[in-house]
């Protein structure tokens, strides 16, 4: 892959690694940070890319292990409180749509072993079968984490959707 054809690609996956960046590390300028140190990386690592179709897989699990890597790194650095200041900016606390902030939260608020792939698949549209080799789980583990994200996701928005109320 030469380097115009990384310059497409990286451009075509930036909103999908926004949204997983986002999910794992929750303010946009450890998104923005993680992002393109995920990106510098995979143009030196471009020569072990064995199969172009899997471009985007493949930055997206550089784009997650520098995601936790910088969660590592501000463990020791950070307090609890700092963190969960900077977990969700105003834009999206103060957002006119109560049931869009709502959801938004409490995906957010699931544990990340639930959100990750949650938001892979409904939010960035990847298979199971991708997730999994994202993951490094199996597609059953995929299945089973979607399928208590949904559930968690139903059991707290009950209020906001009057579930079982009709």
């Amino acid at each position: 892959m030469d380097k115009e054809a990384f310059t497409r690609e990286v451009l075509k996956a930036e909103k999908s690694m926004y949204h997983i960046a986002k999910s794992i590390l929750g303010n946009d300028e450890d998104c923005a940070d993680a992002m393109q140190n995920a990106i510098l990386s995979a143009y030196s690592k471009l020569h072990t890319l064995k199969n172009e179709a899997y471009f985007k897989t493949w930055l997206i699990k550089i784009l997650m292990n520098q995601c936790y890597q910088m969660i590592r790194e501000k463990k020791a650095t950070v307090s609890y409180e700092e963190y969960m200041e900077g977990q969700f900016p105003e834009e999206y606390l103060a957002m006119e749509d109560k049931e869009e902030s709502e959801v938004f939260l409490e995906v957010m608020n699931l544990q990340e072993k639930y959100r990750i792939p949650f938001v892979l698949h409904y939010v960035e549209g990847y298979s199971v079968k991708e997730i999994a080799r994202m993951l490094e789980i199996s597609q059953q583990n995929v299945k089973t984490r979607l399928y208590r994200s949904r559930n968690l996701l139903k059991v707290r928005l009950k209020g906001v959707y009057e579930y079982g109320n009709a």
